[in-house]
């Protein structure tokens, strides 16, 4: 299973959510730091969970991340996240 089916995976246990995207965005951060041959190392995820009514931003960026786990966190170099209830 690919990182970014991992961290579908891990959401989508995580959380009652309407939408989960999972995009790699790799390739247009060739040549920069991070950059993994072959892609999954930058990640843009979107999340649309009833769960985050109640939790400013910071909460959501932690509650997400609790749930991607710090295993897969670490191999991912960087994670953009657009999170709403």
């Amino acid at each position: 299973m690919d990182r970014s089916a991992k961290i579908r995976a891990k959401l989508e246990q995580a959380f009652d959510a309407q939408v989960i995207e999972v995009f790699d965005e790799s390739e247009a951060h060739r040549g920069h730091a991070g950059y993994q041959e072959g892609g999954q190392s930058h990640f843009r995820v979107v999340v649309k969970a009833p769960e985050f009514a109640q939790m400013n931003r910071l909460a959501r960026h932690r509650a997400v991340h609790g749930a991607i786990g710090a295993e897969l966190m670490g191999e991912i170099h960087a994670l953009a996240l657009d999170l709403s209830a």
